[in-house]
């Protein structure tokens, strides 16, 4: 900013008016000025506090990002702050500089950025209710560690040969291998450094047995948690913990990558390649991907652990020629004495035809473990009780007058229910068109399957685990001890049980649709289908029972579930690298995705077509661009959606031409209904 220096009228100047720049939650790019208040000069140490400042008619809060002599403001137009927030310590300079990184990368304001990682009540300019200072609470003693197997200590001594520093580790290890137990030692490694631990899990409903199971290794260590299912006095709470060095664990969801540890030690990403790490609406970072860049800022180790991990994790640390960015250690045997992979068989469709979908192969398989006294698992990715309701006479379908997507029918709620809006309204009794009564129901979701299953087994207990079933986290607890203390014969479930979890008694696992996967337009899919599907494989014969997945499947032969059959996900990540490198997909190309939505379709289109036509586009020639269109889920809450993607095989080109194009695409005029915002590095195409 240009310099500005008050001159008086005498032999000598004053010295230059402090001013405080703040970073405040709007969707500027941009700092603002403030002088200190009147009666309180501010220091360099005053940094990172938060303040309550005039702004317009109100008042807000923001964090004080510097302090300076200047400002393109005249001194009598510099408000001073309305107060410094010295309830909570200034938050470390480590954490702006993930906050910086994390704005330019993703080409987000600084302001939203920092705020926005906030408990919601340091974010109110209405002053929380005073709580008294509660000390994290202390637990039973400590549980005794298990014996290692041989792998699990092999990847603990190669960690520990390398320490200190930066050093990012991906830990491949098969489902039920012991990664959990290689997190465990190594935060107790960290611990007696005096250190803290952040370890990140993809979803909520992973929290409550891994919270149980740290806690127990360290009672009053210091564990809180932090993610959306806590209450706001909760996470509020834990979070002022971790800053002032209290928490000596945070455990968390993705936005807990921001979590603020002035003595952090260690980062655990597990379940890496889950695309949950991926925020998907507001600023569109991912937390995998800020995780790492934190360990290499702080210089600190960092561990990725998946049983599948991202096709880029993957490609960072298979290098042929042994220099990947990341050290490949592999658990490739399960670590539970006697328990063994599960076999895997197909079950062809074409042949063994199935009845409600539920092929006779698969029932008798249930049937046997029934009779075993023994646990099994029918997965199946859609919930509901189908996706579509259709009149035979006229031929209308349940859709959705909101998006371009079909009304799925909840049978127990008596309601068709759109799964992208939430609008929902009661089944109708006959065809709104022409009156017919006889309606149908087409194709399947869990609550079909569970109806189907309770008419074949009607002496059997069947859960059904979905997120109608589970929607907060007490439900969800209770599913979780129902399966547990051996409650539950049949569960019927999504990918809410495809991961982390533990049941001894659970032997079989049936996938009952996962073809539609396999030609999806999204090239992502393949790899996703394959991580899902081994994923829910590894819930069978975590103990001493042998376990059996059967998969329903009208191609047999297809190279995704002939590498299922063997386990082997290095050859099937080799064969998928391979197809992407031809392609020039990532990992061999960087992406970013600007999307629009707007009443009407053309108005999306038209602003993308402006926005190709931008001057970045003829100044950064390693950019490529593709032409707008319209998004696969084109309609959704009433607004039409479509979308551009660029690309380039270097990430610093692709990152300088960005920083360009969304300078250019804010001086652009757009319909004020018409909204827009760029994805860098996106998930979902």
């Amino acid at each position: 900013m240009p310099g500005f220096s008050p001159t008086l009228n005498m032999s000598e100047q004053a010295p230059p008016e402090q001013i405080v720049r703040v970073a405040l939650d709007l969707p500027l790019r941009r700092l603002f000025d403030y002088r200190p208040p009147d009666d309180e000069p501010l220091s360099a140490g005053d940094i990172g506090y938060r303040v309550c400042v005039p702004f317009g008619q109100r008042q807000k809060i923001g964090i004080i990002v510097a302090l300076g002599s200047d400002s393109d403001l005249p001194p009598g137009q510099l408000k001073p702050l309305t107060a410094v927030l010295r309830d909570v310590p200034p938050l470390p300079r480590s954490w702006f500089r993930l906050a910086t990184f994390c704005a330019a990368y993703y080409h987000a304001p600084l302001g939203q950025v920092m705020l926005s990682t906030l408990p919601a009540g340091l974010r109110s300019v209405a002053p929380a209710r005073p709580r008294p200072h509660r000390a994290l609470a202390e637990r039973a003693p400590a549980q005794a560690p298990p014996s290692l197997t041989a792998d699990q200590q092999l990847a603990l001594r190669v960690m520990a040969a390398n320490a200190p520093g930066f050093h990012a580790y991906l830990l491949h290890g098969v489902t039920g291998s012991g990664k959990t137990e290689v997190y465990l030692r190594l935060i107790g490694r960290i611990l007696e450094a005096g250190l803290q631990s952040l370890l990140l899990v993809p979803e909520i409903n992973l929290t409550p047995q891994l919270e149980e199971r740290v806690a127990a290794r360290f009672p009053g260590a210091g564990l809180v948690s932090l993610h959306s299912g806590l209450g706001e006095a909760a996470r509020s709470r834990n979070w002022r913990a971790a800053l002032r060095g209290e928490a000596r664990i945070v455990l968390g969801t993705r936005l807990a990558v921001f979590a603020p540890l002035p003595e952090l030690g260690l980062i655990v990403v597990d379940e890496e390649h889950d695309a949950s790490y991926k925020q998907q609406d507001g600023i569109r970072y991912s937390a995998r991907d800020l995780a790492v860049f934190r360990a290499r800022d702080n210089g600190l180790p960092i561990v990725l652990g998946s049983a599948t991990p991202s096709l880029e994790s993957w490609a960072n640390a298979a290098a042929e020629d042994g220099r990947g960015r990341y050290q490949l250690l592999s658990l490739p045997q399960r670590a539970v004495e006697g328990a063994r992979l599960p076999t895997v068989r197909t079950i062809d469709t074409r042949l063994d035809k199935p009845r409600d979908g539920l092929s006779a192969t698969l029932l008798m398989a249930i049937e046997q473990r029934l009779a075993h006294g023994e646990q099994s698992l029918v997965f199946l990715n859609r919930r509901g009780y189908a996706p579509v309701m259709t009149c035979v006479a006229c031929g209308w379908t349940s859709h959705c007058h909101r998006c371009a997507a079909n009304l799925v029918l909840h049978l127990a709620d008596h309601c068709l229910r759109c799964h992208h809006c939430g609008y929902q309204t009661r089944v109708s009794r006959q065809c709104p068109t022409c009156g017919n009564q006889d309606l149908s129901a087409f194709g399947r979701g869990t609550q079909r399957i569970e109806a189907v299953l309770g008419e074949r087994f009607p002496q059997a207990r069947i859960l059904r685990v979905d997120r109608d079933s589970a929607s907060n986290r007490r439900h969800w607890n209770a599913l979780l001890a129902s399966i547990r203390n051996g409650e539950a014969d049949i569960l019927v479930g999504t990918q809410m049980l495809a991961k982390g979890h533990d049941f001894p008694r659970l032997t079989l696992v049936g996938a009952v649709a996962p073809d539609a996967a396999l030609f999806a337009a999204d090239w992502r899919a393949p790899e996703r289908l394959f991580a899902q599907l081994m994923q829910v494989a590894g819930r069978a014969g975590r103990a001493e029972w042998p376990g059996e997945v059967l998969l329903q499947t009208q191609f047999p032969d297809h190279p995704l579930y002939q590498a299922l059959l063997r386990h082997d996900y290095r050859s099937f990540a080799a064969m998928l690298l391979r197809e992407r490198e031809q392609a020039r997909f990532p990992p061999y190309a960087y992406q970013a995705m600007l999307r629009a939505e707007a009443p009407r379709m053309a108005e999306a289109l038209s602003f993308l077509a402006a926005a190709r036509a931008c001057p970045a586009l003829d100044r950064n020639p390693q950019v490529s661009s593709y032409d707008p269109v319209p998004m696969r889920l084109s309609r959704r809450a009433s607004l039409e959606r479509a979308q551009l993607l660029v690309e380039s095989v270097s990430r610093p080109a692709l990152q300088v031409f960005l920083d360009q194009w969304v300078s250019e695409l804010e001086a652009q005029p757009v319909p004020s209904r018409l909204h827009w915002h760029l994805e860098v590095d996106p998930v979902e195409l």
